[in-house]
C-alpha cells in the first residue's frame, strides 16, 4: 500500500474511532433501552469498519474474520436479541441511575482525558489512526463506569459489550493488528455466551422482583 493511501486510512480510522467515543458518551446520557441498543449496534459497525480497513490495508486476514464476526454478532444478532428481550419484559426506559446525567458526563469526560494521558507513552505502537489507543482505553473506562452507574441489567449487559469493543479496538490499534485469531475468537464467543446467560438472568430478576433493577438482588436471603 502506498503512503498516501496509508495516510488516508489513518485519518479515516481516527474519525471512526472518535465517533465510537461519541456514541459511548451518548450511551451514558441516554435512558431509553432500545435507543441504547441501537447506539451499541452502530458503534460495533464502526469497529467492524476499522477492522476491515486494517485487515485490507495490511493483508491481515484474521482481522477481516473478526470484522465479519463483529458485523454478524454485535451489529445484528445481539442487538436483535436484546431488543426482543426488552419488548418481552415491557420495560423500555432506564430508571434513575446512581449519578445524574451532568455528573456522569463530567466523570466520563475526566476518564477520557485520563485515557489520553495513559495512552500517550504508547502512541509509537500505533500504526493506523492517531490516538486510537486512547479512544480504546476511554471506551473501556466509560463502559466500566456505565456498568456501575446503571441499575437495569440490560444496560449493564450493553456496558459489558461496549468494554469488549474497547478491548478489540486496542488490539487492532497496536502494531500487531489484533491478537491471535484463536484468542480473538475465544473472547468473542465468551462475550456472546455471557450475554445469553445474562439474558436468562434478566428474566429471572423480572419474574422475582417485577423489575430489572439489579440492586434488588440484595433483598435475596439464604
Amino acid at each position: 500500500m502506498n503512503p498516501p493511501a496509508s495516510e488516508l486510512s489513518s485519518h479515516f480510522i481516527t474519525l471512526l474511532a472518535s465517533v465510537m467515543l461519541v456514541l459511548q458518551l451518548l450511551l451514558v446520557a441516554q435512558r431509553m433501552l432500545i435507543t441504547n441498543i441501537r447506539l451499541f449496534a452502530v458503534q460495533s459497525l464502526l469497529l467492524a469498519a476499522i477492522a476491515g480497513i486494517v485487515g485490507y490495508c495490511y493483508n491481515a486476514w484474521h482481522v477481516l474474520v473478526i470484522a465479519a464476526l463483529t458485523v454478524g454478532g454485535k451489529v445484528f444478532f445481539l442487538p436483535w436479541r436484546l431488543e426482543r428481550l426488552v419488548r418481552q419484559i415491557r420495560i423500555e426506559q432506564e430508571i434513575e441511575p446512581w449519578l445524574n446525567m451532568p455528573v456522569s458526563m463530567l466523570i466520563c469526560g475526566a476518564l477520557a482525558v485520563l485515557s489520553y494521558v495513559v495512552a500517550r507513552p504508547f502512541t509509537s505502537l500505533e500504526r493506523l489512526g492517531s490516538n486510537t489507543l486512547a479512544v480504546a482505553i476511554a471506551l473501556l473506562l466509560t463502559g466500566f463506569f456505565l456498568m456501575i452507574n446503571r441499575r437495569k441489567a440490560i444496560t449493564q449487559v450493553l456496558a459489558l459489550l461496549a468494554m469488549e469493543n474497547g478491548v478489540m479496538l486496542a488490539a487492532i490499534a497496536l502494531t500487531t493488528y489484533g491478537m491471535p485469531l484463536v484468542v480473538e475468537l475465544g473472547i468473542f464467543f465468551d462475550v456472546v455466551i455471557a450475554v445469553m446467560v445474562l439474558g436468562l438472568l434478566v428474566f429471572r430478576i423480572r419474574e422475582t422482583f417485577a423489575s430489572m433493577d439489579t440492586s434488588k438482588l440484595s433483598e435475596l436471603k439464604w
